[in-house]
């Protein structure tokens, strides 16, 4: 898995859990964090497609 896609997972973890954390704390901040951890995962999706799409193109040229 790409190294930004794994930052990308922490920073989604991190921010669920401030979220759960700002939530039973009664504040709607959030609603910033779970924003955040949308963000964050689709942006680990990307890189993970990304490396799967660069992988499978080098993959016909080295069978050349």
């Amino acid at each position: 898995m790409p190294r930004l896609a794994l930052y990308s997972l922490a920073v989604c973890a991190l921010a669920v859990a401030a979220a759960v954390i700002s939530f039973v704390n009664g504040s709607f901040i959030g609603v910033v964090w779970v924003l955040l951890a949308g963000l964050s995962s689709n942006m680990a999706w990307y890189y993970v497609r990304r490396a799967r799409a660069e992988k499978a193109d080098a993959a016909p040229a080295a069978q050349v």
